[in-house]
């Protein structure tokens, strides 16, 4: 037992982008077209995550030509470049699979209004993930 932990503690990220259910997010992820590759953005609301060590996932559903689409992302995959919070969302449930039968205006997510303090404190985290530590104007 304790090999596989060891396997999957070498395969999981370190640091992990912040967000949470409720937000929308661009997640960048890398398709491999036979030698190339390239990466390709996602943009939806994360309607679910899910927690379990090395195939924690989260769910992003978009409208694409009024059709719903879901795709279902792994966070410790090496495929996924970086995920970045477009507008973050202010809900009071873990997931929000109610979304799926919700139609135009009523599929929308009020907004998360932050504090000055609370988005320095979130741009200074991302920074420092990113390994910049010089401030941005």
């Amino acid at each position: 037992m304790n090999e596989i932990r060891a396997i999957e503690a070498s395969q999981m990220k370190e640091t992990t982008d912040d967000f949470k259910v409720g937000d929308t997010v661009k997640v960048h992820f890398k398709i491999v077209e036979g030698k190339t590759e390239r990466i390709q953005v996602y943009e939806g609301l994360v309607i679910a995550m899910k927690n379990g060590r090395i195939g924690k996932t989260f769910t992003v559903r978009k409208n694409s030509y009024g059709v719903g689409v879901e795709r279902v992302f792994p966070i410790h995959s090496p495929r996924l470049a970086k995920v970045e919070v477009v507008r973050p969302g202010k809900v009071r449930r873990a997931k929000l699979y109610y979304i799926r039968g919700k139609v135009g205006k009523a599929a929308k997510i009020k907004e998360l209004v932050l504090t000055k303090a609370a988005k320095a404190a979130r741009a200074a985290k991302a920074r420092a993930a990113a390994g910049t530590d010089t401030p941005q104007s």
